[in-house]
Order: C-alpha cells, then structure tokens, then sequence
C-alpha cells in the first residue's frame, strides 16, 4: 500500500504516504464548491508532471556530472468541462544561471522531462505544453 486518503469534511481530504508518514491536504477548489485553502486533487496531478520532469531530469543530469539545482519549473493547469476534467497543462522550466551545456545534453534532458513517468500516465488527449528557457 502507498497511501491513505481520510475525508475530513468541507470537501477536505488528508493524505498520508506510508512510508514516510509525512501528510498533505486538499481541497475542493472554489470554482468547484471548496475553500481552495490547498492544492485541489487537480493542482495535485498538474504539480505532480512538474516534479516527475524535474525529478527524472535530474535523475539523467546526475548521470552526466550535470547540477539543476535551482532548476525550477512553473505549472498552469487548464480545465475543461462536460465533463470536468484537466485539459492541459502548462510546464514552463527555467533551468539555473550558468549551466554550460551543448546542444545534445539539453536535448537530452528535455527528452528526458517529455517521457517522464507521470507524462506518460496522462491522458493521450491531454494537452501538454513543455517550454524550457536555457
């Protein structure tokens, strides 16, 4: 088992990894009846692409005596209705100040951020737009 997911009431859910024992909570967003005081379980799927390119990017960089650290990316989520879903995220990185690379490393990595394991869990309708500033 991963995790347990307890509703507290007022559309709020608390989260807990097993394994770390560390918490998380959301909420409904207010769009969508909730307070919006924590990620709703959408920001949650649109923050999570961000973190997995971040994440299996530094993976490879790591590989290749590459540092990211500073490495950040921004995430906008867009909804579409009928049904209510996410329709397409947004995911612009902005690698560190001063990083050295040739054309087939960056290339490299943002091949690397396209494939990560939570891209390829998403839906194939799902619009993706990947933008990196070197």
């Amino acid at each position: 088992m991963t995790s347990t997911v307890i509703y507290k009431g007022a559309l709020r859910t608390e989260m807990k990894h097993l394994l770390s024992g560390s918490i998380i909570e959301n909420d409904a967003p207010t769009d969508n009846h909730g307070k919006g005081e924590r990620f709703s379980p959408t920001d949650m799927v649109a923050t999570a692409l961000g973190s997995c390119l971040l994440t299996t990017m530094g993976i490879k960089a790591d590989s290749i005596g590459i540092d990211l650290t500073g490495t950040t990316v921004e995430i906008t989520k867009i909804m579409k209705a009928e049904p209510r879903r996410i329709g397409g995220i947004k995911a612009h990185v902005t690698f560190v100040q001063g990083l050295n690379l040739d054309e087939k490393q960056k290339e490299l990595l943002e091949r690397t951020a396209r494939t990560c394991p939570v891209e390829r869990s998403l839906h194939p309708d799902m619009e993706l737009d990947f933008q990196f500033k070197w």
